[in-house]
């Protein structure tokens, strides 16, 4: 395969970066490997890059007063996925989410090379699958921008505008042991019952709601319980996804509430984000896209990424790009097609280059 127009020869280049980079393991809060080794690929390729006090791993190319970031993640969930081509097809972590796209925001620029009056930054941030996005709030004080791009899978010829919100909660109970055979009921029962008034709420919120984007969406992502004895104790956290019509404080009055005498601590709290789509971010992707072949589309996604933090604290023309099926993220296949992969190379140079010629 030696790639895509745009791409041409530096086609097997670009699959090399993308390959090294899935087999360095780099679960959130690990990153240190995969950035040492990308400050210097990003060297390589003709980029000033060093590493951030955050830990990200940080290229520009070019100076101006017009000012493009590319912000991708380094960080993987957990789970080793043994790094394997078959045909056009790499296997690995982090393929699609999102070393994927963060390979193509950094041969995209290479590629395209110095613009007069524009300066391009391609971040490599830690930590955006854990609920601290240490690396996005980092750069988030650090750059202010004319125009942002995040990078995720939403395939080559699509746009992503808009991310639901996130809330994880924390249950913890903790009584004196009682006989089964009595009225008052276990812990593990009172949990199971916060829970499903939990599920409850949220149905009833969704009842007339149209599309995901819309929904309130609750999962319960662990429990366990415990006794010695003389108390039992139970323990579960809660996962809410957030539509941008949430009542954010409302919702977590209720959520104290019903919790009958457990604690309930609240975190990794991100407001819902969608984007704009009438600016000339969007207007170069569309166009890039119709030059690569495509017919763009734009879409929303049910989860959240780094567009939740830099969106409103920006306040620039913001989307998500990148190759990849989001239907792999986070699964035992996680994998990417290649040249999806070198066709989204082609896209960003375009659209990169339509930007830098505004």
């Amino acid at each position: 395969m030696t790639g895509h127009p745009a791409v041409g020869a530096d086609g097997g280049r670009a699959i090399a970066l993308l390959t090294e980079m899935v087999r360095i393991p780099s679960p959130s809060g690990r990153e240190e490997r995969l950035a040492e080794y990308l400050v210097a690929a990003m060297g390589e390729l003709g980029l000033r890059s060093e590493r951030d006090a955050a830990g990200n791993a940080v290229g520009e190319l070019g100076d101006g007063p017009r000012h493009v970031v590319l912000v991708g993640h380094m960080d993987t969930v957990p789970g080793d996925i043994p790094v394997r081509r078959e045909g056009n097809v790499l296997w690995g972590r982090g393929t699609v989410d999102a070393k994927g796209p963060l390979a193509a925001f950094v041969m995209a620029v290479a590629l395209l090379g110095p613009r007069p009056g524009t300066r391009f930054t391609v971040v490599g941030a830690v930590e955006e699958e854990a609920a601290t996005s240490r690396g996005a709030r980092h750069v988030a004080a650090r750059y202010q921008p004319d125009y942002a791009i995040i990078g995720e899978p939403s395939g080559w010829d699509r746009i992503t505008l808009g991310y639901k919100g996130r809330l994880l909660l924390d249950y913890a109970l903790e009584r004196p042991m009682a006989h089964s055979a009595g009225e008052a009921r276990a812990a593990c029962e009172e949990a199971v019952a916060y829970w499903q008034q939990v599920y409850a709420c949220a149905e009833a919120f969704n009842r007339d709601k149209e599309g995901r984007f819309a929904t309130l969406d609750p999962s319960l992502r662990s429990m366990s319980s415990s006794s010695d004895g003389l108390a039992e104790r139970v323990a579960m956290t809660i996962g809410l996804r957030l539509p941008p019509e949430i009542d954010v404080d409302a919702l977590t009055r209720s959520l104290v509430g019903w919790a009958a005498g457990a604690t309930v601590t609240m975190r990794g709290l991100e407001a819902p984000f969608r984007a704009g789509k009438r600016n000339p971010l969007c207007s170069a992707f569309l166009a890039a896209i119709r030059a690569a072949g495509g017919r763009a589309a734009f879409v929303t996604k049910t989860g959240t990424s780094d567009m939740n933090v830099l969106g409103p604290r920006w306040g620039c023309p913001i989307l998500a790009y990148g190759p990849g099926d989001s239907a792999y993220d986070h699964t035992p296949d996680e994998q990417i097609d290649l040249g999806e992969y070198l066709r989204s190379i082609d896209v960003l140079r375009g659209a990169l280059e339509r930007l830098a010629s505004i």
